[in-house]
């Protein structure tokens, strides 16, 4: 058997291999390794993927955040909602700009920002919401845009970890997540659903003016060289990352579907198991799958994770500590038990390997050393 990997990059590589260092010569070659055509290129293939009229690429997903708050003209005091369950980029770029962030717990099946929550942490002072799509599925937008609507707030799509995931309205409707709010911001980091071999990112969204803003921000500011019309940063994707991308995206929904197939067999294997709270499958969206996290129940979930270790099964935690618990952002606001879901969840979460190469007899591994030891525990 094939050594398990929580994400094979090394074979989802060897499988494509012909097509990406062709990719990567032609960039080589052609010496344009800043904003070159492959960065123009790929940026018009994933509109056209999205349905979206603007992408913005940038360096990475924080960047993306950060820029496009900078670009919605927040300012320093400004209040911007997010959650607690989440990884760290989506709070720190709002304490890096002087914002403050206000945290809310998260639902108990999706994971997912709480959207009464929400409505109980707006004040006066808030002006964005920034819903993350945790795992590869969609917070619940509709709910969130007539919030939006009705305070006249920006919203920000966290959408790091679900790109090629679908918002399904209540009429019916559908939209690719980080296309559905002002701005989506999204990373291409190597373990990502589509990643790149290194750091990137990108900014989508439907407005002209706003688009505009973003490109001029993510190149110093300059609107023309050397005419800097805002206080921009230096926040681009390489051309051989866009290039590497441009391949990959032609993949993205095959790689989806892969994902969904292996979340189906451990679905099957663990859906009976009472120590065992599988993924929920929310109604109004795709799941893509970025991770497979299990509610692990009267189960010492640590121990849990030491033994699949010592079988060589990588095991993850994501995440242990939620953000009002982190030493850097303790604030007097908040306390110790005030989010019961999200701090449960940080106790008793588990992610298992995910990828698009996961074979029958490492998912029969998996599956039966998590089950030897649940089950006897």
């Amino acid at each position: 058997m094939r050594q398990i990997r929580m994400v094979d990059l090394k074979d989802q590589y060897e499988r494509i291999k012909p097509e990406i260092d062709q990719a990567i010569r032609e960039v080589i070659d052609s010496t344009a390794f800043i904003n070159g055509p492959a960065v123009k290129n790929f940026q018009s293939n994933l509109e056209k993927y999205l349905g979206i009229k603007h992408v913005i690429p940038c360096a990475n997903g924080t960047d993306a955040l950060q820029v496009s708050m900078m670009a919605l003209g927040l300012k320093p005091g400004d209040e911007v909602i997010t959650t607690s369950f989440t990884f760290i980029a989506t709070a720190e770029v709002i304490a890096l700009l002087g914002l403050i962030p206000v945290v809310v717990d998260v639902e108990p099946d999706t994971f997912n920002i709480d959207i009464q929550a929400i409505k109980k942490a707006i004040t006066p002072g808030t002006k964005a919401i920034v819903p993350v799509h945790l795992f590869g599925q969609c917070a619940d937008m509709e709910a969130i845009l007539d919030i939006s609507r009705e305070h006249n707030l920006f919203v920000i799509e966290d959408n790091c970890q679900a790109i090629g995931s679908e918002y399904i309205f209540s009429d019916g409707s559908r939209a690719k997540a980080g296309t559905i709010g002002d701005v989506g911001c999204v990373s291409f980091f190597p373990s990502k659903n589509l990643g790149a071999f290194g750091d990137g990112g990108a900014i989508f969204t439907n407005d002209d003016k706003l688009a505009n803003q973003l490109r001029i921000m993510v190149n110093h500011g300059m609107a023309r060289r050397y005419y800097h019309d805002y206080i921009g940063v230096n926040s681009r994707l390489d051309s051989i990352q866009a290039a590497i991308l441009n391949v990959k995206l032609k993949y993205l929904d095959d790689y989806a579907s892969r994902r969904v197939e292996v979340a189906d067999h451990y679905d099957r294997m663990f859906s009976d198991n009472p120590r065992l709270k599988i993924p929920f499958r929310s109604p109004n969206s795709t799941h893509v799958f970025h991770q497979y996290t299990l509610v692990v129940q009267e189960c010492d979930r640590d121990a849990l994770q030491s033994f699949l270790n010592e079988k060589e099964i990588p095991a993850m935690i994501y995440y242990p500590v939620p953000l009002h618990m982190q030493k850097a952002y303790q604030d007097p606001r908040y306390n110790k038990g005030d989010f019961p879901v999200t701090e449960y969840l940080s106790r008793s979460v588990l992610s298992l390997p995910m990828h698009t190469e996961l074979d029958g007899d490492q998912l029969d591994y998996i599956t039966s050393s998590l089950l030897e030891f649940v089950n006897h525990s």
